[in-house]
């Protein structure tokens, strides 16, 4: 066998995922996980996950599943007690009534979005992305076969999309407009008033469906209260999937369940799509999450006011670095600032910071701190700090931070 016919022989990657590489934010996370492995100090700011154990009702809630021998398939996109569950979260906290044939509950929410995407975008179809946004969404337009189109929102805009850029942006392909409040990276979140531009914008171009990704909806500060498009303009409800879990506000990543409610044809075409990926989620976690939705909600706002008093320590001493500035999120568990001050100065080693990249790897190397670039996000020149860690670990990764700004020439 020549080299050429083994060369031709090689595994070749599908098209759709030629582009398209694992997750940033995991590829630097697992780096800097393998620095500390090597026994270097880093300490790691880039995965988006509560530091907090899982509530113990929760907990109880899936051994009880277990000893009851819980543990056989559900139905396809949830079960009846499941998607009860949600039924009952969204018209306690959002006063939306869904019927369970309006409900999907998936894997994570990641999930959700996946489903929804693959079971409606037809190949060039355009899905309009607020910039900065979550890196995973663009990745799946282009699985699913659509064009991501970022909107860059800036920081003087509250990092908010604004209803003439939306106008702007909608052409006769364009099928969705994600929404991402309050957000990953940035954490800033829309208020009903700041939402109700955009809903006139979307009711003038009714083939433009909206994805709310709600899954930070706990987590917003200072007494600001949530909305969501459905809630602020009820005429977008037959063009709107409104997508939520489990993972942030009850701190169960693991656990992987996230649901989504919407029109009866989509939530039917998503049941085909996750009928032939996944089937149904894990029995035993939807056991959990029933029990989180539906048992006591305390310990939502108690972590909630932790989290807060971590983004207003993290945002006072990011403001304190030289050459940085950030603003103070609204919600979510993300700083994003601006690193616009240090780039053309020089490290002690005399490397130039030319891009956000080069000041995360400068973190990184020279000061053993691990944080996200906002090129990643889609807008530069930008940093993100995951602030779900504790305290002690954000002193310590502050201070580090502020004397890498100081000691740049």
């Amino acid at each position: 066998m020549t080299a050429d016919t083994v060369a031709s022989l090689a595994f070749q990657p599908a098209q759709r995922v030629r582009a398209i590489g694992v997750s940033e934010i995991l590829r630097i996370t697992d780096n800097a996980n393998a620095l500390k492995r090597a026994g270097r100090p880093v300490i790691v700011l880039g995965a988006g996950e509560p530091d907090f154990d899982t509530p113990q009702n929760v907990r109880e809630a899936a051994v009880r599943a277990i000893g009851r021998g819980d543990t056989r398939y559900t139905v396809l996109d949830g079960s009846p007690a499941m998607k009860a569950a949600v039924q009952l979260k969204f018209k306690r906290d959002n006063a939306l009534d869904f019927a369970l044939d309006e409900i999907s509950v998936s894997a994570g929410a990641k999930q959700v979005i996946f489903n929804a995407l693959m079971a409606s975008l037809n190949p060039g179809d355009e899905v309009i992305l607020p910039a900065p946004y979550w890196t995973s969404y663009a990745d799946i337009v282009q699985i699913c076969g659509g064009v991501p189109v970022p909107v860059a929102c800036t920081g003087e805009n509250g990092f908010r999309l604004d209803a003439a850029q939306l106008e702007a942006a909608i052409t006769p392909r364009t099928r969705w407009l994600f929404i991402n409040s309050p957000s990953n990276p940035t954490g800033a979140a829309y208020s009903a008033a700041q939402l109700k531009p955009l809903c006139e914008v979307l009711l003038r171009h009714p083939q433009v469906w909206v994805l709310a990704d709600d899954i930070y909806e706990h987590i917003l500060y200072d007494g600001l209260a949530f909305a969501t498009p459905v809630a602020v303009e009820p005429r977008l409800r037959e063009h709107t999937l409104t997508i939520n879990g489990v993972s942030k506000a009850y701190a169960m990543t693991g656990w992987r369940v996230g649901y989504g409610a919407g029109p009866r044809a989509l939530i039917a075409a998503m049941a085909v799509v996750q009928s032939q990926t996944t089937s149904c989620p894990s029995s035993i976690s939807q056991a959990a999450a029933i029990e989180a939705l539906t048992g006591p909600q305390d310990v939502v706002a108690e972590r909630c006011a932790d989290f807060q008093a971590r983004r207003d320590f993290v945002v006072a001493a990011l403001n304190r670095a030289p050459g940085l500035h950030c603003r103070v999120p609204e919600g979510a568990f993300y700083t994003f600032a601006s690193c616009a001050g240090v780039l053309g100065k020089r490290t002690r080693g005399g490397a130039l910071l030319q891009t956000d990249s080069d000041f995360c790897r400068y973190l990184l190397q020279d000061f053993e701190v691990a944080v996200v670039p906002g090129s990643v996000f889609g807008l530069a020149p930008y940093f993100r700090i995951s602030y779900a860690t504790s305290m002690a670990q954000l002193e310590e990764a502050c201070a580090r931070i502020i004397a890498a700004c100081a000691a740049l020439e």
